[in-house]
């Protein structure tokens, strides 16, 4: 579905394109407006221009349409790389602080409990 809705998004802004470069300069922002060029009659300038308004409003339609596929499935998570609860919004778990000490003291006992008594080498399975 999104990939079907890309490719015609993508045929729009193409097409969209094309309208806008065919229309004539109004104020020769570009040094190159006046002139019997292709597109100088009156009523092909009115049309060139609701094509480009209904261009833009689809573009637009598309444009919101992929904006809201891309948000469907997206889920919140927690920036610590554990898996979001639903208790807490946002997904964040609250951290008891330290009882005693700080964050060193809890390593210490860690490396304690583990049973190290320095720096160890990697291990390889």
């Amino acid at each position: 579905m999104q990939t079907v809705i890309i490719v015609v998004h993508l045929m729009i802004v193409a097409v969209l394109i094309g309208a806008v470069l065919l229309q004539k300069s109004e104020g020769g922002g570009l040094g190159m407006g006046g002139g019997a060029g292709f597109m100088s009659s009156r009523g092909t300038a009115n049309l060139l221009t609701r094509t480009t308004a209904v261009l833009a409003g689809l573009f637009f339609v598309t444009s919101m349409t992929l904006a809201w596929l891309a948000g469907v499935d997206r889920k919140p998570a927690s920036i610590l790389g554990t898996p979001a609860t639903q208790s807490q919004p946002g997904g964040a778990t609250p951290v008891a602080p330290p009882t005693s000490g700080g964050v060193l003291d809890t390593l210490k006992k860690v490396d304690e409990q583990q049973g190290q008594s320095g720096p160890q080498a990697p291990r390889s399975q």
